[in-house]
């Protein structure tokens, strides 16, 4: 059994994920802002702590990372407003890292975006732009910790029924299922393979635990 602690627990690949990980009996914290999802979570069998990671420093990340097994980022403001985008897809991560490393716990999984990267290219007007450059440089960050890290890169995400297999090959997005991401999600942490690997990803025939072992290193 894991002790895990998922940021941005309300999500809907983040609930796939915590009913993933309870039911093979993993202890999981869903970390939320709103008390209003608190039951959706606990039906998931994680346990829901309404912790709003935009108002706390790294010491007090820290104190809460303690005791963990691994942290799993699935937190996200979305491109809506740039400087709530900033404050969580940029800084509030980089605090969390900061503050896992300062706990002692090693192992990250970052669910970030298939084009993630410092060239992401998108035009400064364009309203993705700030979405797009905090994804990048929080991976970035991420990167040169000392932490067990994994990046994955979904495609754009669909309600499909997850098929349990995924494409770790492709050079362009496309798309990816929910619950085939959460599926990825859970297998990462069982893969110690994925530690130092930017996994990028779209739907596809290759089996996730066979993809995970095989999928080649991108750091772009």
């Amino acid at each position: 059994m894991a002790r895990i602690i998922i940021i941005g627990g309300h999500g809907k690949v983040a609930l796939l994920t915590e009913e993933i990980l309870t039911r093979r009996g993993d202890e999981v914290t869903a970390m939320i802002r709103n008390p209003d999802q608190v039951e959706a979570v606990a039906a998931t069998g994680a346990m829901p702590l309404v912790f709003d990671i935009e108002e706390y420093d790294v010491d007090a990340l820290a104190e809460l990372f303690a005791g963990h097994d691994a942290i799993v980022w699935s937190a996200g403001a979305g491109s809506g407003h740039p400087v709530r985008t900033r404050a969580v897809d940029r800084e509030a991560a980089i605090r969390s890292m900061d503050a896992a490393e300062q706990a002692g716990v090693k192992r990250y999984v970052m669910v970030s975006y298939f084009n993630s990267s410092l060239k992401h290219g998108v035009d400064p007007e364009h309203p993705f732009f700030h979405y797009a450059e905090a994804k990048a440089i929080a991976d970035a960050y991420l990167r040169q910790t000392s932490l067990d890290w994994t990046i994955l890169g979904p495609s754009s995400l669909i309600v499909e029924k997850a098929s349990g297999r995924i494409d770790p090959y492709a050079a362009k997005t496309d798309v990816v299922s929910r619950g085939n991401v959460a599926q990825v999600i859970a297998q990462t942490l069982l893969e110690d393979h994925t530690i130092g690997r930017t996994i990028r990803f779209n739907e596809g025939d290759v089996p996730i635990d066979v993809a995970l072992r095989e999928a080649g290193v991108s750091h772009y």
